[in-house]
């Protein structure tokens, strides 16, 4: 009965940002509203009744309305950036997702944050993110800080180097300025929060920034790392903090001591889970985890109201990659958490350009001597696999006139610190170090790394090379491959073709890049083979 049914539109794909298949939406419901005035007359004609006044009226408005842009066109000309937050619509909101790689797992998720002035976040705090620099939120920021003031429980999947750190810790901050003051009545019950981190390294760069973004609080933040004295560490706690930075192994010591209690700890969060877990953390993880009151989980069922007055625990757990372990932790300590994945999981930041060069052993040292010479005033980084190689590089390359420094478990404390701040303030501009270095420690500006020796995963190759390409930045990863590597030429030749770098020709032929290891190539039954029926 409708003309617009009886001619099938021809579908102009490239015709007007916006519109399904190029179809006019405006044109359309002028027609639409002409023909339903069309029929209503003929069919009153037909039973000879006269037109009410009150349908007279809403035909009017109908026609009225089919002349107007409604909020579903105007998008045509106005990208989401150019819009308000109350004229965003749901296809905005995805284009925004889209943009920023964000994607959810999860029910009753908040929208993100399209900036500082939208997050909801205290005076306090945005005076802090803007002394920062911190100009806009990175995308882990914009999924995952509306989530943590909520108090949801959350997995962030993301590349290093996104600023996980601040997406954490402004919410954990704005948690605790809503709980009384850290007084004589209740220091001894312990610490609102606690942060687990892998390396003495990386839990010291998070007490940094969670002090920086705590300036205007009054928040104490304390770290408990080892290679430092446990009783000195232990009496800092007794003296009353809100929130302890730890490694997990010399916390679980403190609480196994009474040096520390987490009676009243509420708010934990695990910083590069999957590599605590790989450094055979898992049972002191396990171990803080039930040392925190357990009558405040979140009840199981998600949609069973949460009651105002009550303090629930909130676990935010951070990880690259998805191990099972990882998985066991999050579905015994998680109540319905928001997974939040930035980009692919595991996959390397596309700021990155990565090279991967065979060679033989004899060959790398005069090749990273010649990689090195073309730093100029820039930094970089060079991972070794054992600590005596690292030594013995770094003293090869010291010999040589490089400006180098060390970083591996062997060294001390207070030298491995030494170390970081020299290369930090570029009074070294070659870092020699094992895969302490690998994880989340944050050096501005690294312009290389170079794997002088591939890792024996492609997890540990990502987080290495996740050292430079950091925050927006570009970078370089040199590696070199040698026929011992061949446990990692698949997963080496899959990422490289993810990431659109050149794979070189000994590595593609290769038979172990072909194959996943352990999984047995597909030939054709030999006549001795016997065959098993399943």
């Amino acid at each position: 009965m409708n003309v617009l049914y009886q001619n099938p539109h021809e579908a102009r794909l490239l015709f007007g940002r916006g519109f399904r298949a190029g179809m006019d939406r405006r044109e359309q419901k002028k027609l639409a509203a002409k023909n339903e005035k069309e029929l209503r007359d003929e069919i009153r004609k037909k039973d000879g009744i006269e037109e009410r006044p009150e349908d007279a009226a809403a035909q009017r408005l109908k026609d009225e309305a089919a002349e107007m842009y409604d909020t579903f066109d105007m998008r045509v000309d106005r990208h989401w950036s150019e819009k308000k937050l109350e004229e965003m619509t749901e296809r905005d909101w995805r284009i925004f997702r889209e943009d920023f790689n964000i994607s959810y797992k999860g029910s009753r998720i908040p929208r993100p944050m399209r900036s500082w002035v939208e997050s909801k976040l205290s005076s306090e705090l945005l005076k802090a993110v803007d002394r920062a620099g911190y100009k806009t939120p990175s995308p882990i920021q914009m999924a995952a800080i509306p989530l943590g003031l909520q108090q949801r429980d959350v997995i962030g999947v993301a590349e290093t180097g996104s600023g996980k750190t601040a997406a954490f810790v402004l919410p954990m901050l704005t948690y605790i300025t809503r709980l009384p003051p850290i007084s004589e009545e209740n220091e001894a019950e312990g610490p609102y929060a606690v942060v687990m981190a892998p390396t003495r390294e990386l839990a010291q760069q998070i007490e940094e920034e969670t002090v920086k973004f705590a300036h205007y609080l009054g928040i104490k933040v304390v770290s408990i790392v080892g290679g430092q004295s446990i009783e000195e560490q232990g009496f800092k706690i007794r003296q009353g903090c809100e929130v302890v930075i730890a490694t997990p192994g010399r916390l679980i010591d403190c609480l196994e001591r009474r040096y520390a209690v987490l009676n009243q700890c509420n708010y934990v969060v695990l910083d590069e889970a999957d590599r605590m877990i790989d450094m055979g953390f898992e049972p002191q993880v396990v171990g803080v985890l039930d040392a925190m009151p357990s009558s405040n989980f979140k009840p199981e069922n998600e949609d069973e109201e949460l009651d105002e007055k009550r303090i629930y625990r909130t676990t935010y757990m951070f990880s690259a990659t998805m191990p099972p372990a990882v998985e066991r932790l999050a579905r015994k300590y998680l109540r319905n958490p928001v997974v939040v994945t930035i980009g692919t999981a595991g996959k390397a930041t596309d700021l990155i350009t990565q090279h991967v060069i065979m060679v033989k052993e004899s060959e790398k040292m005069p090749r990273l001597q010649k990689l090195l010479d073309d730093l100029v005033d820039k930094t970089a980084i060079v991972f070794i696999n054992t600590k005596k190689s690292a030594d013995f590089v770094s003293k090869t390359l010291e010999k040589a006139g490089y400006r180098v420094t060390t970083l591996h478990g062997g060294k001390s404390q207070e030298q491995r610190e030494v170390s970081l701040d020299g290369f930090r303030t570029k009074r070294f501009n070659v870092l020699v170090a094992t895969d302490v270095a690998g994880r989340g420690i944050d050096i501005p500006d690294v312009a290389h790394v170079i794997n002088y020796d591939m890792p024996g995963n492609i997890e540990m190759y990502t987080h290495r090379i996740g050292r430079t390409g950091r925050a927006g930045k570009t970078g370089t990863a040199t590696t070199f491959l040698t026929l011992h590597d061949t446990d990692v030429f698949y997963d080496l030749k899959q990422m490289l073709t993810q990431s659109n770098s050149p794979i070189p020709p000994e590595l593609a032929r290769h038979e172990a890049s072909k194959f996943k290891p352990g999984s047995i190539p597909d030939r054709p039954p030999r006549r001795n083979d016997t065959v098993f029926a399943h």
